[in-house]
């Protein structure tokens, strides 16, 4: 082991355009809204009526949290602890600082069994590391066995949701792409293949069991890892996850190193939020765990890559950290009315919606526009917050990080503290700030403006000029009163003569 802090250098930021920019492209797109639209009030609804089965979800959703909290305070420790329990069980454990570092080990790992293709069970972990595009580099072939990640991967499309990647996708569009790319990628699609949703997942099945039968490889990630005893938990609904854990001689897991929780009794309490704020069951069909190797019982050969890609950052920062409790249940995309319209690809990230709001633009920085521009996809309407099994404060961190953004100051980046500078493009913003506090401290000035612009409110402008007309485009400007309510206060006595 090379230490428990592997705090280096994060992925490259990407070269997409800001949020407000990206999202006005989606929203032009009516079939895309309509899509989203449809699957979100869908899982809306059905989340709410099996979260109202419970009658101590709040105590749940708050003992979930502390476990998190508590966790995330000692993660260094119950890191060690799971890599001694891993390696008593059979496995291997390999630290990785960066998404290259892990992609090389991979690379690496899969090469020296001399295969030259793996099938994945969903992991989004590999998804913001791009390890299917470094292993293609490398000559190695990845296959996705989550029927959303496979229409994502034969539409060569990016995910739009956390849980369900192709929900920008309808029936009509999935069978134009099976019928189109299943023959390039192996069994093709059935001759006649309709839009009903039994014969697009038998499609799947027969195209996907082939590969199953033939990988000696397979790479996945992990809901939850157990210290105590160094298994690994992945909760999935159809099953092919399973198939991906148990039939090939080598299984690779690539997870991120705040997935960890301490005990058995900690992961009885995420087994019943997780399942209920993500698809609206009350178990997962499928729970898989895995403790090291067995002899003659699935994968002989372990690997764990614990992944750390800008965690440990987030981590020093006490208002931010909170997004590390993520347990990707998504419950914040279907409430989310900016994500209902924009859809998952204008964040820019893996990791769309209002978490990925708060996560991408601590894990990769702000220094690039689209990050830069995360903390502002939100109207802070917090509904999220209301959703969150684990009670991540959403709009606390987005506000915290605007402010981040805006002012720049002090931050931890690839495990020193840095001073940021503020984001281009705020200078307006931060002069108008600088004006409001100056005004809130002196009272005198605050009587006399607001005295003046009720005086002249007839001649006030319907819209805002310069750079205030972005906001005013899309929002009717408040009406200033006839009368400050300091000079009404004095006037009335504080109301006691009966004025209204």
């Amino acid at each position: 082991m090379s230490g428990t802090f592997v705090g280096m250098p994060v992925f490259p930021p990407p070269t997409h355009p800001a949020f407000p920019k990206a999202a006005r492209e989606a929203v032009d797109n009516p079939t895309l809204r309509g899509n989203l639209r449809h699957a979100t009030h869908t899982i809306r609804a059905k989340r709410a009526k099996a979260v109202a089965e419970v009658s101590d979800w709040a105590a749940l959703r708050e003992a979930g949290k502390r476990i998190k909290d508590r966790t995330l305070l000692h993660l260094d420790r119950y890191l060690v602890q799971l890599e001694e329990a891993v390696t008593a069980a059979g496995g291997t454990v390999h630290w990785a600082a960066d998404a290259d570092e892990a992609n090389r080990i991979v690379a690496g790992l899969v090469k020296e069994t001399g295969e030259s293709e793996v099938v994945k069970v969903k992991s989004m972990a590999t998804q913001e590391i791009g390890l299917n595009e470094a292993l293609e580099a490398e000559g190695i072939r990845a296959y996705e066995t989550d029927l959303a990640e496979l229409i994502v991967q034969l539409g060569h499309d990016r995910p739009s949701h956390i849980l369900v990647p192709a929900i920008h996708r309808n029936r009509g569009e999935i069978r134009d792409i099976f019928r189109k790319e299943m023959g390039e990628w192996g069994r093709p699609a059935p001759e006649g293949l309709t839009d009903t949703p039994a014969e697009l997942a038998e499609a799947a099945r027969l195209h996907l069991r082939e590969k199953f039968l033939r990988a000696k490889v397979g790479i996945s990630g992990a809901n939850f890892m157990v210290a105590e005893t160094g298994t690994l938990v992945v909760v999935e609904s159809e099953g092919n996850g399973r198939m991906c854990l148990t039939l090939p001689e080598t299984l690779i897991s690539v997870v991120g190193i705040e997935k960890i929780v301490p005990t058995w009794q900690d992961l009885e309490v995420f087994l019943q939020t997780l399942p209920r704020s993500s698809t609206a069951e009350r178990m997962n069909p499928y729970t898989s765990t895995w403790t090291g190797t067995t002899d003659g019982d699935g994968p002989q050969t372990f690997h764990l890559v614990l992944l750390d890609n800008g965690r440990s950052d987030t981590l020093a920062d006490e208002v931010g950290r909170q997004a590390l409790r993520c347990i990707r249940c998504s419950a914040c995309l279907n409430v989310c009315p900016v994500y209902e319209r924009a859809g998952g690809h204008a964040y820019g990230s893996v990791y769309p919606g209002p978490i990925g709001a708060i996560l991408s633009p601590q894990l990769r920085g702000i220094a690039s526009e689209i990050d830069a521009s995360l903390p502002y996809a939100s109207s802070l309407c917090g509904a999220c917050y209301e959703v969150c099994p684990v009670a991540i404060d959403i709009p606390e961190v987005l506000v915290h990080l605007r402010e981040r953004v805006v002012e720049g100051g002090e931050a931890v980046r690839n495990g020193n503290k840095v001073l940021l500078k503020p984001a281009k493009g705020h200078a307006a913003e931060r002069a108008a700030m600088r004006a409001a506090r100056w005004a809130f401290s002196h009272p005198a000035a605050l009587r006399t403006g607001q005295r003046l612009a009720s005086r002249s409110r007839r001649l006030h402008p319907r819209t805002l000029p310069g750079p205030g007309r972005a906001w005013s485009a899309t929002r009717d400007l408040p009406a200033v009163p006839a009368e400050p309510f300091r000079d009404w206060w004095q006037r009335t006595g504080g109301g006691k003569d009966g004025a209204k």
